[in-house]
């Protein structure tokens, strides 16, 4: 199930916890921070068909330049926990291994109100 926050409220300091299962049969999910889904902070969107991270963000519904991680240290039907934090002039995301993926601010949010899980993901817990 899509889960969607309109009252985020996340700002420059924070960090999100979240924690759930990967779905056994998903090719992947996304986990997505904004103003609205046509303009994204941050998107983040491990893809197990091509074993990546992809991170981006997007601008009046246009997508900018990817950034590719190829470090992909879970699993489908595995249960995780995600920390992403918010700097001001980036995210950074703790992966469940220890390795931290990096995006940069481009927008220069300096609040986060929306955000979305999509795909095979099922949150069990969430904390800001």
């Amino acid at each position: 199930g899509n889960i969607e926050i309109l009252n985020l409220n996340m700002k420059p300091g924070n960090t999100l916890k979240i924690k759930g299962k990967i779905s056994a049969d998903t090719v992947g999910f996304s986990f997505n921070l904004g103003s609205s889904l046509k303009d994204l902070a941050f998107h983040f969107n491990p893809r197990f068909n091509e074993a990546v991270i992809v991170c981006n963000s997007k601008c009046s519904d246009k997508w900018q330049a990817e950034h590719r991680d190829p470090h992909l240290p879970f699993y489908r039907g595995c249960n995780v926990k995600f920390f992403i934090e918010m700097l001001s002039d980036k995210f950074r995301v703790k992966l469940p291994d220890g390795h931290e993926v990096h995006f940069p601010n481009r927008h220069n949010y300096s609040k986060i109100n929306y955000m979305t899980i999509l795909g095979g993901f099922k949150m069990t817990s969430f904390k800001l």
